[in-house]
C-alpha cells in the first residue's frame, strides 16, 4: 500500500495496485498515441513496429505479409493489429474493435478466425453446463461510450451469436 499525506497531515491511503492500474491505462493511451504518430505506412519498418509497440501478442501468416497483434485489452479498450508486407514494411495499422469488423462475426464463424479478426479478447468465461464459452472485448463506441462486445461460442469453438451491451464495470456502484 501507499500512502500520501494531506494539508492536515493525516494519512490517506491510495492502493497500490489501483495506482498502478490507472498508471498503466494512461501509459498506454499516450504511448499508443505517440508510437501511431511515429509510424508511417509504406516507411516504417517492422524494426520502428518492435521499438515503439514492442512485442507482438501474435503473429499471424497473411497473404501480403505477417499480421502483429498487439492487445491492449483488458486494461485498454482497444487492439491494434498492424501488417508488415513482404518487403519488411508496415502497410497497415488498423484498430480492430470497430463495429465494422464486429458485423463480420457471424454463427458458425470459427473461434480462431474471430481471434485473427479481434484479438485476444479481455474476458473469456466458460459456461461448462450450457456447453459455451463467452468471450468479451471491452471498446468505445463513438463519441466515448464504453462498451463490451460478446462473442458465445459452443463445444466446437464456433461462434453460436455475438451482441454488444454497455460496459457495466465502468458505472459506479
Amino acid at each position: 500500500m501507499n500512502f500520501k499525506g494531506d494539508a492536515m497531515g493525516t494519512r490517506n491511503w491510495i492502493p497500490g495496485r489501483l495506482a498502478a492500474g490507472l498508471c498503466a491505462v494512461l501509459t498506454l493511451w499516450g504511448c499508443d498515441n505517440q508510437a501511431i504518430r511515429e509510424l508511417e505506412e509504406g516507411v516504417a519498418t517492422e524494426a520502428d513496429v518492435r521499438a515503439r509497440f514492442g512485442t507482438p501478442e501474435n503473429i499471424w501468416d497473411a497473404p501480403d505479409g505477417r499480421v502483429f497483434e498487439y492487445n491492449r485489452q483488458p486494461q485498454g479498450q482497444k487492439n491494434y493489429m498492424i501488417t508488415i508486407g513482404a518487403d519488411g514494411k508496415m502497410s497497415a495499422l488498423r484498430q480492430v474493435l470497430t463495429p465494422q469488423n464486429f458485423a463480420k462475426v457471424q454463427p458458425g464463424m470459427a473461434m480462431e478466425d474471430v481471434r485473427k479478426l479481434l484479438g485476444k479478447p479481455a474476458k473469456v468465461t466458460p459456461y461448462p453446463l450450457k456447453r459455451e464459452t463467452e468471450w468479451d472485448w471491452r471498446w468505445v463506441q463513438p463519441p466515448d461510450t464504453p462498451m463490451v462486445f460478446t462473442v458465445v461460442l459452443n463445444d466446437d469453438q464456433r461462434v453460436v451469436r455475438s451482441g454488444s451491451s454497455n460496459d457495466r464495470s465502468t458505472e459506479a456502484p
